[in-house]
């Protein structure tokens, strides 16, 4: 069929205007988040229920036209935009964004696809509670893409990512078939976790547009501190002090390379740095249903021991909510100083935290080894064992010339150490496109084949996202 008869249908599906064919108007939706690919689609369709997203699921089907669901489009491995045929139709659900319900004795709340993460946790915050998912993109991303790619942020350490705060969804399959499966139960043995396949599937599987997520009290106590040391290693024991000193109230754990703060003074020199430069520094965050006072002690009796027993250099603690945020604000704004600095290669990592120092330091050594002067950005959730390893062209250096001659050696290096370690290739941030050859070579063959045979049985047409993720089968595209 030609695409005139299904722009049309989709035309009456949603309304008009709601769907967009002009080359000035589906651009914003082409170019994913690090402007890394470009895309064209035949159109951008914007449904506003799921009763919409179904019913263009449905004439998508029927046209044997494969669909890209987009939510924020903050994907950093290009998970979110169409390919180059112009054949694609890029499925948006920005304009599902009702809060259907907040339930506060069961600890719940049920939010459509494309409410922007900021608003849902605003949302629970005006009922006195907290939704503890926390980005740096949570002003623009949206609750679908969350979870389709299991985000994960700053307080996973505490209350686990996107999978752990998702008891039930609601999802479009390929055909346009609804699952009901708005669970707010925390126990519920009646067969498959259905909701777990989709959680992470990054649209390859059906459309997401809806959740049920948990909720949390407010903490009444809310304390950070700067701490600074000379080896990774002691921020390592510096957490298993936290731990053991105050438990579950360890909400954040963020470690900062040098560098990483040198681009930050660099590139933000407004942002205050309370700590002089140190090889690391850690942001630490206690949150807690104690008072200020108790919650400030002991803070203040962790770093004094900590200090005592050489573990770390200096500390600063926030005394205000000002200077928490602005010592968040230091963590945040690495991202950007990378960006300002330059193109530079990502690396979004896990390895079990025991294995951190011996990863960092064989690994900085053997990209030393491989490229004189280059630059190491590292910083991330140490907490939960996901580094942001990043890799910066020496100073002076052309960027875009330099990834080109050197992206595929630098990955090859730092996944082989991954791999080496036990870790993940994705912690939090997916593999869309970009990662999609790394997961193939270096998956367990018997789980690459499960998740061909999952993808396979949901999507056989290979139309959910198509070129992302895995493969229907080996071969296809």
């Amino acid at each position: 069929m030609t695409s005139l008869p299904l722009i049309a249908a989709l035309q009456t599906c949603v309304g008009a205007r709601h769907v967009l064919v002009e080359p000035t108007d589906i651009a914003p939706f082409m170019r994913d988040w690090r402007k890394r690919y470009v895309g064209q689609a035949l159109a951008v369709v914007q449904p506003a229920t799921t009763a919409e997203v179904a019913a263009v699921m449905r004439l998508c089907h029927a046209h044997r036209v494969a669909v890209v669901p987009q939510g924020g489009n903050t994907s950093l491995v290009g998970g979110a935009v169409p390919d180059t045929s112009g054949q694609q139709v890029l499925l948006s659900l920005r304009r599902l964004q009702h809060i259907r319900a907040i339930d506060r004795a069961n600890l719940t709340m049920t939010v459509e696809a494309g409410c922007i993460l900021q608003d849902v946790q605003i949302a629970a915050q005006d009922q006195g509670l907290l939704f503890p998912l926390s980005l740096a993109s949570e002003g623009s991303c949206t609750l679908g893409g969350n979870l389709a790619s299991n985000a994960g942020g700053t307080q996973v350490l505490r209350y686990g990512n996107a999978r752990d705060l998702c008891l039930g969804l609601e999802v479009v399959t390929p055909s346009g078939e609804i699952w009901h499966g708005l669970s707010g139960l925390r126990k519920d043995n009646t067969g498959y976790a259905l909701q777990q396949l989709y959680i992470g599937s990054e649209g390859t599987l059906g459309v997401i547009t809806a959740a049920v997520l948990k909720l949390f009290p407010q903490p009444r106590t809310v304390m950070t501190a700067l701490a600074s040391c000379g080896d990774i290693k002691q921020l390592v024991t510096l957490l298993g002090l936290a731990q053991t000193q105050v438990g579950a109230a360890l909400t954040g754990f963020e470690v900062m390379g040098a560098l990483a703060l040198d681009l930050v003074r660099k590139h933000c020199p407004q942002l205050p740095q309370p700590l002089p430069p140190s090889p690391w520094t850690v942001l630490i965050e206690l949150s807690d249903a104690d008072n200020d006072v108790h919650a400030h002690q002991r803070l203040e009796d962790l770093l004094g021991q900590a200090l005592a027993e050489g573990v770390i250099a200096d500390a600063a603690v926030a005394m205000s909510g000002a200077q928490s945020q602005a010592m968040w604000h230091l963590r945040e704004a690495i991202p950007l100083a990378q960006a300002l600095e330059g193109l530079n290669i990502k690396h979004d990592i896990a390895v079990p935290i025991s294995a951190i120092p011996a990863f960092v330091a064989q690994t900085d050594a053997a990209l030393h080894q491989l490229l004189s002067g280059v630059r190491l950005v590292t910083f991330g959730h140490l907490g939960d064992g996901n580094l942001h390893y990043n890799v910066q062209v020496p100073e002076g250096g052309d960027a875009a010339s330099f990834l080109q001659a050197h992206e595929a050696a630098v990955n090859a290096v730092v996944y082989d150490a991954v791999q080496r370690f036990g870790g993940s290739i994705s912690a939090e941030h997916g593999i869309g496109q970009l990662k999609k050859e790394e997961l193939a070579q270096r998956a367990d063959p018997v789980g690459l084949g499960l998740m061909r045979t999952l993808k396979q049985a949901l999507d056989p047409d290979n139309r959910m996202n198509p070129g992302r993720v895995i493969a229907a089968s080996p071969g296809v595209a």
